[in-house]
Order: structure tokens, then C-alpha cells, then sequence
């Protein structure tokens, strides 16, 4: 079982005209679950702040020119989740995101941001696996003003408190550990991420799934559990907790859709459960969220490639693109072409497994007949 390690609520403290936002609002993205007749579909899994590797492995999809602006047409590209957290510049890849949702659509393409588990993680405050220099890139010219005002406030909260309930504080030793777990930059990242911050906003702006040509992609899994609730209810329950289901989602993570161990965006047991014993489960899920296949990232392929499972109905598209911590890792994508699945490196491509094409529903030309 997961701890659960959340962060003081400091960010109540702050002059609330220091919190960071830049008046650009969050993107909704329309009908995220009947999107129909793709020609190309590139899907990238898990970047925890590799900048770098995500942007070459683009540019190799053809995605990105050298000026990392979008060249990808009409293609769409989706992005699982976990951009944040372990590496150095997640900030980096959000306004990436950010801009080539607004560029592709003038080229007919469309870039669909998916939330991942560490999205959620960073909306509680949960900073277990932050990289120091994630909070770094938020620090400004004023950093160590704001946090001595609010370091200010909180100890006068404490001393309050200790006085009403007849004991003493060393203020001192308070100062000391406030400083210790409050480095220059973190009540800037707090803002930024809070329901009035920019990147707060947009990461509740999206979705946690997409269904597109018949394929269903998110970060996770769908569990049997999670399956009934097909893809409109994975976004709809995600979407009510990362929003006004915050605060309660705070108080009983494991009882929640988004932080449950079997919920859409940490469930493993599609990257994990036997082929052939699961295979009855996987054809009862496959039909309750109407897809022909599921791509999902979340849990990293132990071989560093993109890993095609259940005779295709599976894809895990994980690779550790963050190769500081995923020694075995590479970028990877995943590009769909018609029936043509194809895993994109750096170094070459290479066919893989997609699902068969049935009379139902033939793949790339979603519940229609090409």
C-alpha cells in the first residue's frame, strides 16, 4: 500500500497577489470519447521532466522541427500523463504542451494531454517525489521575501496555538525546520498549481482518458472494478475529484477514483496479469469501455521498449524515458497508422503487435466501416 505524504498547507498563508498565474485559462477539450477517423495517432507515455529526451523523441515522430514547433499536420498526439515529478524540468514540458495544444489545430492536428497519477499527486500537494529542481524553476527575484512573510505568519499561527493550549514554543527550532521544508520557490510552485494557478487550471481543464478510432488511451488501466463507469465515467469521476473533490480526496486518497490502487491512473494489472489467465477479463472490460484495445503508461516495460500484451489489445507505452532514474530506459513513441502499429525510437522503429481488426469495429476507422 501507497503512504501518503502531503504537504503542510502553507500556500493559505501566502499574500494571495503572489501566487503565480498568467491569465491563460484551461483548455477543455471536446467529446474526448467518440473521436473517429484519425489518419495518425502518436501516443507518448510517462516524461517526469525529461524535456530533452521528449522533445528529440517528437522531432523523430516527425512531430516537432528543429525550432520545436509543430510539424505534425493532422496527427494527434497524445500525452498519458506524468509529466511531473523525478526529473528536473517538468515545467519545461507543461508549457511545451501547453503551446502545441494551441499550434496543431491550425495544422488540422490536435495534442490531447491526458492526467496521470503524479498530476493528482502535485493538486494535493503530495511532493514525495519532486525534483528539487522543479520547485527551483519557480523561484523569482521575490522568493525569499514571500517566504519570510509567510514563515512570519506561521509561526505566530504556532505561538497562538501554544498559548491557548498553556505551553511554549521554541521559535527558533520552528524557523529552522520551516526553512528546512520550505525551500526558495516552493510557495510560488504551490500557487502555481492551485485552483486559482495556472497550471492548476489547466491540469483540471483535461481529461483522464480518450477514445480515438476505437482505441482507449489513459494513463493507468481500467481495472474490473473501474470498467462499467466506460470512458465518459473515468472523466467524469476524475474530473470531480481533481475539482470541487479535492479537499476529500485529501482526507481518503485510497477511497478515491483518482488515487485508488485500482482506480484509471494507478492500476497495473494491465501491464501485469498473465496473458492467458486475465485474457476472460480483459474481453469484458475491452467491451464495457467499447474499445478494441487499450494503450496505457503508467508502469514502466522492464525492457526499455514499447510492449504489446494480449495479442495486442494491450500496449504499454511506458519506456522510462527518464533515463537518469530508468537506466534501461529510452523515449519511445507509439505511432498508429491504420492497422500499422509502429514503436518509434531514437535509433529506428519497429512493427509491433496492434489488435485485430473486426467487422464490428475496424481499428482506424472507429465504429464506422472504411
Amino acid at each position: 500500500m501507497r503512504a501518503q505524504i502531503f504537504l503542510v498547507p502553507i500556500l493559505a498563508l501566502a499574500p494571495l497577489s503572489w501566487t503565480v498565474t498568467t491569465g491563460v485559462s484551461a483548455q477543455r477539450q471536446a467529446d474526448p470519447c467518440g473521436i473517429e477517423n484519425v489518419r495518425r495517432i502518436v501516443a507518448v507515455g510517462d516524461v517526469h521532466g525529461a524535456y530533452e529526451q521528449f522533445v528529440r523523441i517528437l522531432r523523430t515522430a516527425g512531430l516537432l522541427d528543429a525550432r520545436e514547433r509543430w510539424t505534425g499536420g493532422e496527427a494527434y498526439l497524445v500525452q498519458t500523463g506524468d509529466v511531473l515529478d523525478r526529473g528536473a524540468d517538468s515545467r519545461r514540458v507543461l508549457d511545451l504542451l501547453r503551446r502545441l495544444e494551441r499550434e496543431a489545430p491550425r495544422a488540422g492536428g490536435r495534442v490531447v494531454a491526458l492526467v496521470g497519477n503524479h498530476e493528482v499527486m502535485r493538486l494535493l500537494g503530495e511532493m514525495r517525489d519532486a525534483n528539487p529542481a522543479e520547485i527551483e524553476a519557480f523561484r523569482t527575484a521575490r522568493s525569499a521575501e514571500l517566504r519570510d512573510e509567510v514563515r512570519r505568519r506561521w509561526l505566530e499561527g504556532q505561538i497562538e496555538r501554544a498559548k491557548a493550549a498553556g505551553t511554549q514554543v521554541d521559535e527558533a527550532a520552528l524557523a529552522a525546520q520551516f526553512a528546512a521544508q520550505t525551500p526558495l520557490g516552493l510557495i510560488e510552485m504551490l500557487g502555481a498549481f492551485s485552483r486559482e494557478g495556472d497550471y492548476g487550471r489547466w491540469i483540471r481543464g483535461h481529461h483522464a482518458a480518450v477514445r480515438i478510432n476505437g482505441i482507449l488511451f489513459l494513463h493507468g488501466g481500467v481495472s474490473p472494478r473501474v470498467a462499467p463507469l466506460g470512458c465518459e465515467g473515468i472523466n467524469s469521476g476524475v474530473r470531480a475529484d481533481i475539482t470541487d473533490g479535492l479537499e476529500k480526496v485529501r482526507l481518503a486518497p485510497l477511497e478515491s477514483l483518482s488515487m485508488s490502487e485500482d482506480g484509471p491512473l494507478w492500476y497495473r494489472g494491465l501491464a501485469r496479469e498473465d496473458d492467458t489467465a486475465f485474457a476472460p477479463e480483459l474481453d469484458a472490460i475491452l467491451e464495457a469501455v467499447r474499445a478494441q484495445a487499450i494503450v496505457i503508461g503508467h508502469t514502466v516495460s522492464e525492457t526499455g521498449r514499447i510492449r504489446s500484451r494480449f495479442n495486442g489489445r494491450v500496449v504499454q507505452i511506458d519506456t522510462g524515458m527518464l533515463t537518469s532514474v530508468y537506466t534501461m530506459g529510452r523515449p519511445s513513441a507509439l505511432e498508429i497508422v491504420g492497422e500499422r502499429w509502429t514503436a518509434v525510437y531514437e535509433d529506428g522503429r519497429e512493427l509491433i503487435r496492434g489488435p485485430v481488426r473486426t467487422a464490428h469495429a475496424p481499428i482506424g476507422c472507429g465504429a464506422t466501416v472504411c
